[in-house]
């Protein structure tokens, strides 16, 4: 049996669970900062894996069970290095969940051991941890497009293109290096939209293939297996703004003895290997995805109730983008659609809630949309007002109580404080206890309409930009 461990499941009950008799382990031994090389974590018997939350890596199922390509990896070396061990003696792997632009900062900072985040060896990253010996070579970073995005011949064609790609990756180097080159050529550089750092390449893939962003850059093998999942993605195998890419495991610098177990290891499962060769098709699986929020068909629904979503947005003090996010998850705003439950229209209102809230006839798209946002707001005064939350999260949270219920988002938080995470954020946080307490569905809900919002976000930025560049330039004097 493999006895890997993971730091939620373990947490939820306070001690983790062996094959042989269990062994209570206090939570701050987890997660509190402690540095050292492989003998301390011997004598810890806990070695911290921090990876990214990924479709690809690490994710849970609806059983709340880890899986993903990472999950194999940490547990064939869990079961590598306590193979003849006495169960006294075993070191256990914990794999704690952390957002990819948190992973070398909380390494650092002693909340880990480990990085299992498909990370790219870079000279910037190599001046702060030490890399094992790669799991994969020659790894190409290439532009992913959607397939209505004008086409691309030639590197070159990218001049001017906007791209969407999460700063803390390798890509935004690469893109950084690639702009001086179109810089000397006399080419205008790439644009870059920042992805929010919780988000990985798959989801980025994700939107690419709803349309909701164009292009982006990811390593060529996920482009390639991701898009026998999302069919309108165009991979550009001959752009490729790196070729040479390695990607390893990562730790603190000087731990020669934590070297000596992981580089045996990852020269025999690296990809290309039988070990890597079985995982690497395994995880491919159907996906829930955002819908093409910007097409042009959905971008003219989006223009006609603008108006609306700001002015109601404004009466109660709500960013209107993400209300206009959540309409679109609930309706694809669509004022014709009811569901078998008897919602009505945009943001499929009830008609007893309608009625409760007394703003008119919620067949007609403005009292639906005022409707939607006074409760929205409603929600959120009476259970998140005086949180310690920033506004989004504020934002995020109502969402999960509205679609899982007030008391069941605020046993999720009480959890979430137990477990060691903070109960004030919703991604990378109280997100995770969701999945295992709740499953999948209020956790893809507050996804998709934050994936949604940024889309919106890029669009009104865009406009703006366009806006700015059409004024005339003021005269000289």
């Amino acid at each position: 049996m493999v006895r890997c461990l993971y730091l939620f499941i373990a947490l939820l009950f306070s001690a983790f669970s062996y094959a042989e008799p269990a062994k209570t382990l206090a939570l701050p031994t987890a997660i509190k900062s402690v540095y050292g090389d492989f003998d301390t974590m011997q004598q810890r018997r806990i070695i911290r894996v921090l990876i990214p939350y990924s479709k690809t890596f690490y994710f849970l199922d609806n059983q709340g069970t880890p899986r993903g390509l990472m999950v194999e990896l940490m547990q064939e070396f869990d079961k590598q290095l306590n193979n003849g061990v006495k169960p006294d003696k075993k070191i256990h792997v914990v794999l704690i969940p952390t957002s990819r632009d948190k992973l070398i900062p909380n390494l650092l900072a002693g909340k880990g051991d480990v990085i299992a985040a498909n990370l790219t060896i870079t000279p910037e990253r190599q001046q702060l941890v030490d890399f094992s010996t790669p799991l994969a070579t020659g790894v190409h970073e290439v532009v992913v497009a959607n397939k209505l995005q004008p086409p691309l011949t030639t590197v070159n064609d990218l001049a001017g293109k906007s791209v969407f790609i999460n700063p803390s990756t390798s890509y935004m180097q690469s893109v950084n290096a690639f702009n001086e080159q179109l810089k000397k050529q006399g080419l205008a550089p790439l644009r870059v939209n920042s992805a929010p750092g919780n988000f990985e390449p798959e989801d980025i893939l994700e939107m690419i293939n709803a349309n909701l962003a164009g292009y982006t850059v990811v390593d060529r093998y996920l482009a390639l297996l991701w898009q026998k999942i999302y069919p309108n993605l165009v991979v550009y195998d001959h752009i490729a703004l790196r070729e040479d890419g390695n990607i390893a495991l990562a730790w603190r610098k000087n731990s020669p003895l934590l070297r000596a177990k992981l580089d045996p290891f990852c020269a025999s499962h690296k990809l290309g290997s039988s070990f890597g060769n079985q995982q690497i098709y395994k995880y491919l699986r159907s996906v829930k995805w955002v819908k093409s929020a910007t097409s042009e068909k959905e971008l003219t629904k989006f223009a006609q109730v603008t108006a609306i979503f700001q002015k109601y947005g404004k009466q109660y003090s709500v960013d209107w983008l993400l209300m206009v996010a959540q309409g679109y998850q609930e309706s694809q705003l669509d004022q014709t659609k009811r569901s078998h439950s008897g919602a009505i229209g945009i943001m499929q209102i009830l008609p007893s809630t309608g009625k409760s809230l007394k703003v008119g006839d919620i067949t007609q798209a403005d009292p639906n949309i005022n409707a939607g946002v006074k409760y929205i707001r409603f929600m959120q005064e009476r259970y998140f007002a005086d949180q310690p939350m920033d506004d989004l999260n504020k934002m995020l949270f109502t969402f999960a109580a509205y679609n899982a219920g007030p008391a069941k988002v605020e046993s999720l938080r009480k959890q979430a404080k137990t477990m060691g995470l903070d109960p004030n954020r919703w991604f990378d946080n109280v997100e995770r206890v969701a999945q295992l307490k709740i499953g999948n569905e209020t956790v893809q809900y507050v996804s998709n309409i934050f994936k949604y919002y940024v889309a919106y976000t890029l669009i009104k930025q865009e406009q703006l930009e366009k806006e700015q560049a059409a004024k005339p330039a003021p005269p000289l004097i």
